[in-house]
C-alpha cells in the first residue's frame, strides 16, 4: 500500500527516533491511516511535486541529531509551503523552528523524561485544553528553540522556559518539543487527535476491512495472473495470517511449506496440519529437515549467526520445495513493522538491534521475489486482521513466536538434547499460564535455556545440572515492555513441576528486566 492509494492519509518523516513508530501506532488507533517514509527517501521529492496528492497532513518525528550540525537530517523548505498541516515533534519541532529562520541552540538545561508544562493557548493542537492548565509529558532534548518563528505563538511552555509547543494557525504548521506518542505524556494520544481531526480534518475510516482489500488487491497485481506462491508456515499468529490473506487472494496458487527444523514449539505440526489441510483447504507440504537444520547449528554459539544460518538453510529448503510447483516465484513472509525497524536503520546512523529472520536473515542470492502483506501492521493488527479472516481464535491470539524459533531460546550451542529440554519447560510454562486463566494477560512468556549448570540436590543426591529461565512481559505492541507481575505462588507452581518433569534441569529463575534495556527475546 502507498499514499498514492488512500483517499486521505498523514505522512510520516523519520528522522531516526526511537519513538517514530509509536506514532504511527497511535494515529493508526484513531481510525486514520498513515505511512512512515525515511526523511531521505527519494519518494518525498515526487511527493513534493504533485499537488494533488491524497495526504491530509505531515508529521516529522524527532531524532537523535541537532539541526545545525553539518550533516544533520534537514527539511526540504517545500514541504512548509504545501498547504498541508504540519506537525513537528522534538526534532522535527527544531527543523521547523530552523528552517523558517528561529534560533535553535543547546539549551541551558536539558531535559529528559517526565516534565511539567504549562498550557498557554487553549486553540490549535490544545484545542478543548483548559489555559493554565499543567500537563506531564515526556521530554527528550538537548536543543531547544530559543522563540519562535515569525508568525508562531507559544502555546505551551516548561517550568524552566522552554517553549514545548508552537503554532502557526494561519498556515496549520505546530512544533511539540516533547513526545505526545509515548504513554508517560499526559493526554499525548488527545494531541495527536487534534491534530489527525481537528487541524487535519481527517475521518476515522480506516480499518481492518479496508487494508485487506486492499492488501489483495497489491497481492493480486504482484503474483499477476499465473504465479504461485510458497508460504512458510511456523504455527505463529503471523505467518497462518499471511497464508490466510494469500489464501483469500490466489486460491489454490498458494502452497504453504511447514519445516520442521527440529525447533518448533511442542505438537506444532499436528497443529498446523489441522488448521491449515483441513479448515482451509490449503496445499500443505511438511518437510523434515530436522537432521539438516542441526547439522547448521553444531558447535554455533553466537545469535546472529544462529539466525543467518536458520534463516539460509530455510531458503534453501523453499527452493527445493519450489522445483515441485510448477512458476513458484514468489515467498511470503510474515513480516511486520517492528521486525523492519530492529533489523535496519531507516537513516543510515541509528544502530541496528538483530537481525530478524524474515529480514536480515535472508541470503543475498534469493531467487524468489518477497511478498510481505503485513510489512506495515504492528501484532495487535495482524490479530485484528486474523479474526476478520476467520482463523481460528486461540491461533489469532497466540503468543509471539521468533521465526528462528526454540534456537533463540537456547544460549550457547544448540542440540537435539536441549531443545528437548527447552521445548518440555516452555510447554509446562504456557500450560500453566492457561490453566490458572494468566495466559491473556501477558503479551510473551517462554522458557530459555541458559548456558550454565549449578549445584542442586535431588534425593539426597548432588546434581550438578542445567538452569531454566523463565520471561514473561506485558507490552501493546513489542516496541517497548514490562515484566509481567506473576505472583511467586505461581512460579514456584511451575519451578516445581519443570524440575519434577524435565529431566536435567534442577534450577528455574524468573527474568525480571524490561524492554529497553534488554529485548524480549534473549537472543
Amino acid at each position: 500500500m502507498n499514499m498514492s492509494e488512500l483517499n486521505a492519509g498523514i505522512l510520516i518523516l523519520d528522522y531516526g527516533s526511537q519513538y517514530t513508530l509509536l506514532i504511527a501506532r497511535r494515529i493508526r488507533e484513531l481510525g486514520v491511516y498513515c505511512e512512515i517514509w525515511p526523511c531521505n527517501d527519494a519518494r518525498v521529492k515526487d511527493f513534493l511535486a504533485n499537488s494533488e496528492t491524497p495526504a491530509r497532513g505531515i508529521i516529522l518525528s524527532g531524532g537523535p541529531s541537532s539541526v545545525a550540525i553539518a550533516g544533520a537530517p534537514s527539511l526540504d523548505g517545500g514541504l512548509l509551503d504545501m498547504g498541508l498541516p504540519v506537525l513537528g515533534i522534538c526534532y522535527g519541532m527544531q527543523l521547523i523552528s530552523y528552517a523558517l529562520g528561529a534560533d535553535v541552540r543547546p539549551g541551558a538545561v536539558g531535559e529528559y523524561g517526565r516534565t511539567t508544562i504549562s498550557v498557554d493557548r487553549s486553540e490549535g493542537l490544545f484545542y478543548g485544553f483548559e489555559a493554565d492548565s499543567d500537563l506531564n509529558v515526556w521530554m527528550s532534548h538537548g536543543d531547544s528553540v530559543q522563540s519562535p518563528p515569525v508568525g508562531f505563538e507559544v502555546l505551551a511552555s516548561t517550568e524552566n522556559g522552554v517553549l514545548a509547543a508552537i503554532g502557526d494557525a494561519q498556515r496549520a504548521i505546530y512544533g511539540l518539543q516533547f513526545h505526545p506518542e509515548v504513554s508517560h505524556s499526559e493526554h499525548g494520544e488527545r494531541l495527536l487527535a487534534n491534530f489527525v481531526f481537528h487541524v487535519c480534518k481527517c475521518q476515522d475510516d480506516w480499518n481492518m476491512s479496508d487494508f485487506l482489500e486492499r492488501s489483495i488487491t497489491q497481492i493480486q497485481r504482484q503474483i499477476g495472473d499465473d504465479g504461485r506462491v510458497i508460504c512458510g508456515l511456523s504455527g505463529g499468529v503471523d505467518s497462518a495470517v499471511v497464508a490466510a490473506i494469500l489464501h483469500r487472494a490466489i486460491g489454490d496458487r498458494l502452497t504453504c511449506v511447514l519445516v520442521d527444523n527440529a525447533l518448533l514449539r511442542q505438537g506444532e505440526v499436528e497443529r498446523v496440519r489441522t488448521v491449515f489441510e483441513e479448515h482451509f483447504g490449503v496445499d500443505l507440504r511438511v518437510v523434515d529437515a530436522r537432521e539438516r537444520f542441526l547439522a547448521q547449528l553444531a558447535g554455533v554459539t553466537d545469535p546472529e549467526t544462529k539466525r543467518k544460518r536458520i534463516g539460509e538453510t530455510f531458503i534453501r529448503v523453499f527452493e527445493e520445495v519450489a522445483l515441485e510447483v510448477d512458476d513458484a516465484k514468489f515467498l511470503a513472509q510474515g513480516t511486520l513493522y517492528p521486525d523492519v525497524i530492529e533489523s535496519i536503520s531507516v537513516l543510515g546512523p541509528s544502530a541496528t538491534i538483530k537481525s530478524h529472520h524474515n529480514v536480515g536473515g535472508l541470503p543475498d542470492d534469493l531467487d524468489f521475489e518477497l511478498v510481505e502483506p503485513l510489512r506495515e501492521l504492528f501484532k495487535d493488527e495482524v490479530r485484528v486482521l486474523g479474526r476478520t479472516l476467520g482463523l481460528p481464535v486461540d491461533m489469532v491470539d497466540r503468543h509471539p513466536f521468533p521465526g528462528p524459533g526454540l534456537a533463540l531460546r537456547i544460549l550457547g550451542e544448540v542440540t537435539a538434547e536441549r531443545i528437548e529440554v527447552v521445548r518440555a519447560a516452555d510447554h509446562i510454562f504456557i500450560d500453566a499460564l492457561r490453566r490458572e486463566n494468566l495466559y491473556h494477560s501477558v503479551w510473551q512468556a517462554f522458557a530459555v535455556l541458559l548456558p550454565v549448570k549449578t549445584v542442586g540436590v535431588m534425593g539426597d543426591q548432588r546434581t550438578y545440572e542445567d538452569v531454566i529461565a523463565l520471561r514473561a512481559v506485558t507490552s501493546q505492541d513489542g516496541m517497548t515492555a514490562d515484566r509481567a507481575h506473576l505472583s511467586m505462588d505461581f512460579l514456584g507452581r511451575v519451578s516445581d513441576r519443570i524440575i519434577n518433569s524435565v529431566k536435567g534441569v534442577n534450577r528455574v529463575v524468573y527474568d525480571v528486566t524490561s524492554k529497553p534495556p534488554a529485548t524480549i527475546e534473549w537472543e
